[in-house]
């Protein structure tokens, strides 16, 4: 794998968003969600995917509109917020979501934002974790920018991939925040195109090809399957839901151009801040306090017989002390290749690793 450094990656992802018209403050929210996926080690949402999506759908499709400002819609409800982000880039809207929602929970003990005509956010486990690790439970879902994935017992793809996003701070009980962050699609359209740089199969039932077969190459994906049968559809269906109760378009005609200027399509994000005290019936067993009882239970969750099992988040979180032994971020050779030919459109200089592991 080759270092990159912080300030050279940034450096190159900022340019290249404000070659596309982004805003400075835009388009170094957009490199710190990228350092944030890679530093804690996924490389399906880096930047070479943000760019990916942006190139697609976002600013050169109309998708995404560079400068665009959040609108805060008028509300009745002091614990919630509704924002119009009129297809503001979508790491922009979801960095300043979640701050919003702290400063909410602060007040109510729980804080929503939910947002309407926004565009993909990238990572939602970097979110999560770092409002975790501030001290808050953290949630957040979003509807896909396409409907990439097969419904139960269907043929035809009507739904996003869909990821759920939560973070717990619990880095006093195991050192990191435990975050569950899944698409509900078996796999991830950013795992297969992975697969088509990098080489390598897809697990069985994971995609069909055109024909709606089933298919293990990534070559041949032409739609993407729920994980668990009806349990990743309905966990899927929860996202669509909720976009809808937002104002979101339908799935069919999100991050395509539509027939009809009366049809929307826009994905949708739900962000949920909970304070751990809103929680607390203070009623925990041999007197523990709160912040114990977390401790115990995890611990009582990996008892004896359980010792190969792992908590979610510890990956990301070996991840992360990788990135910082290794004192950068770190790619493959493919991925360096990838981020250098996006140098050499832009005049730059190309990224030179500080050294490799």
């Amino acid at each position: 794998m080759n270092v990159i450094s912080i300030k050279d990656h940034n450096a190159l992802i900022i340019a290249a968003f404000m070659a596309r018209g982004y805003a400075l403050d835009e388009a170094k929210e957009a490199a710190d969600m990228a350092v944030a996926a890679t530093w804690h080690g996924n490389n399906t949402h880096n930047a070479l995917k943000a760019l990916h999506l942006d190139e697609l759908f976002g600013s050169a499709a109309g998708g995404c509109v560079p400068g665009a400002e959040v609108e805060v819609l008028p509300s009745r409800f002091s614990a919630t917020e509704v924002w119009n982000a009129n297809k503001k880039l979508g790491q922009a809207v979801a960095k300043r979501a979640f701050d919003r929602a702290i400063e909410l929970a602060e007040i109510h003990g729980v804080g929503i934002v939910s947002v309407d005509n926004a565009f993909h956010y990238l990572w939602g486990a970097g979110y999560v974790i770092e409002a975790a690790k501030k001290g808050y439970i953290a949630y957040t879902n979003c509807t896909s920018t396409l409907a990439e994935v097969v419904p139960f017992l269907g043929k035809t793809p009507t739904l996003g991939t869909n990821p759920h996003s939560w973070g717990f701070p619990t880095v006093d009980s195991v050192g990191f925040p435990v975050c569950i962050d899944w698409a509900t699609s078996t796999v991830a359209m950013g795992r297969v195109q992975q697969l088509k740089r990098e080489g390598g199969t897809l697990p069985p039932l994971a995609a069909v090809d055109k024909d709606g077969n089933p298919t293990q190459d990534p070559n041949e994906v032409s739609a993407l399957l729920p994980f668990g049968a009806h349990k990743g559809y309905g966990l899927s269906l929860i996202n669509e839901l909720t976009a809808a109760y937002i104002g979101g378009s339908l799935p069919l005609h999100r991050g395509r151009k539509v027939p009809s200027d009366d049809e929307k399509n826009t994905t949708s994000f739900f962000f949920q801040i909970i304070h751990p005290d809103a929680l607390s019936g203070h009623d925990f067993a041999q007197g523990r306090s709160q912040s114990e009882n977390i401790k115990q239970v995890l611990d009582n969750i990996l008892t004896e017989g359980n010792e190969k099992a792992i908590l979610p988040g510890y990956f990301e979180a070996e991840a992360a002390k990788r990135s910082e032994a290794a004192g950068g971020l770190l790619f493959s050779d493919l991925e360096l290749e990838e981020l250098n030919s996006i140098a050499k459109e832009l005049g730059r200089e190309p990224l030179t690793p500080t050294n490799t592991i």
